[in-house]
C-alpha cells in the first residue's frame, strides 16, 4: 500500500523511524513528510504569516522511503504532503508513533491526531499510534501492532470513512493482553502553572499539571453499552482502538435546542 507518515515529535524522533522502517520493510510504499523539530500539543493549528518550507532528509530512514522534514505543524505536513509534495494520493495516513498517550480528551490538543485527522478530511482512510509512556523506547511493539492493522485494512478496507486512533501500551509484544474497540473516555488535568522568575526580574509561568482520568460515559446514544474507554482498557495492557471523525456535531444537542421555540421575530 501506499502510505504517508507523519508526526509530531519531530523527523529525528525514534517513533516514526521505528513505524516507517517497519512498514518499508514489509514491501508498503512509505513517504515522511513530518515536521524539522518538536511540534506537541499544537492541535491542529496551520501556518499563514510565514512560509512553509520542506527539505528532502531521507538519510535516516530505510533506503526505500523518501522523507521530508517540513518547517510547519503536523497539519501543515499532511495537507502539503497531499497537495504538493506526493506524485499521487496514499491510500491511508499514519501518524506516530507518539511519545506519550493520547486518549480521551487529549485528543483535542494533540498534534498526533491533527495529522491523521487533516487525512481524512481530504477523504483518506487515516491512522493515529500513540505509545502510552513518555519515557518509554518500547516503539517496536506499536510498529508491530501497525503492520498487522494495515495489512487488515488492506485485506478489509474500512467501510467509512475515518481516523482510528490507537494507543498502545509501552510493554513488550508477549504482555499485550490483546486489542479492543474503544470509545474515548474523559481525561481532564489539574493544570498547574509553575511560577518563576527569569535572570531579570521578570515573572514568567510554565505549565504543568496533574492528569485525572474520568471514566465517565459520554452522552453518546450511538456507542453500545458494553463498549470500554481507552483509557481502561490501556491500563490493562490492552491496545485501544477508538474511531473518529472530524464532525464535532452534539446530537443530543440538536435534540434538546430542537424543543426551544426560536420564533422571536
Amino acid at each position: 500500500m501506499k502510505l504517508l507518515i507523519s508526526n509530531d515529535d519531530g523527523i529525528y524522533a525514534l517513533g516514526i523511524r521505528t513505524l516507517a522502517n517497519t512498514l518499508a520493510r514489509a514491501g508498503h510504499k512509505v513517504t515522511v513528510v513530518c515536521p524539522d523539530r518538536e511540534r506537541s500539543a499544537t492541535g491542529h493549528g496551520l501556518t499563514l504569516n510565514q512560509p512553509i518550507r520542506a527539505e528532502i532528509t531521507d538519510s535516516i530512514f530505510h533506503p526505500s522511503i523518501k522523507a521530508w522534514a517540513c518547517s510547519g505543524t503536523p497539519s501543515d505536513c499532511v495537507k502539503l504532503a497531499l497537495w504538493v509534495l506526493l506524485d499521487s494520493l496514499p491510500d491511508l495516513v499514519l501518524s506516530g508513533i507518539n511519545q506519550g498517550a493520547n486518549l480521551g480528551t487529549e485528543i483535542l490538543y494533540s498534534g498526533t491526531v491533527a495529522a491523521a485527522m487533516e487525512g481524512i478530511i481530504e477523504g483518506i482512510p487515516s491512522l493515529a499510534f500513540s505509545l502510552a509512556s513518555h519515557t518509554s523506547k518500547e516503539f517496536q511493539t506499536a510498529a508491530n501492532f501497525a503492520k498487522i492493522l494495515v495489512d487488515r485494512i488492506k485485506s478489509q478496507p474500512l467501510s467509512d470513512l475515518m481516523l482510528l486512533n490507537i494507543n498502545i501500551p509501552a510493554v513488550p509484544w508477549s504482555d499485550i493482553a490483546g486489542a479492543a474497540i474503544t470509545h474515548q473516555g474523559v481525561r481532564r488535568y489539574v493544570d498547574v502553572f509553575d511560577k518563576r522568575v527569569d535572570p531579570r526580574g521578570k515573572t514568567y509561568y510554565w505549565l504543568t499539571g496533574e492528569v485525572i482520568e474520568d471514566t465517565e460515559t459520554p452522552q453518546d446514544v450511538n456507542i453500545p453499552k458494553n463498549i470500554p474507554i481507552d483509557v481502561d482498557v490501556v491500563r490493562n495492557n490492552y491496545i485501544s482502538i477508538t474511531p473518529l471523525q472530524y464532525n464535532l456535531t452534539y446530537g443530543v444537542g440538536i435534540n434538546q435546542l430542537n424543543e426551544w421555540n426560536l420564533q422571536f421575530k
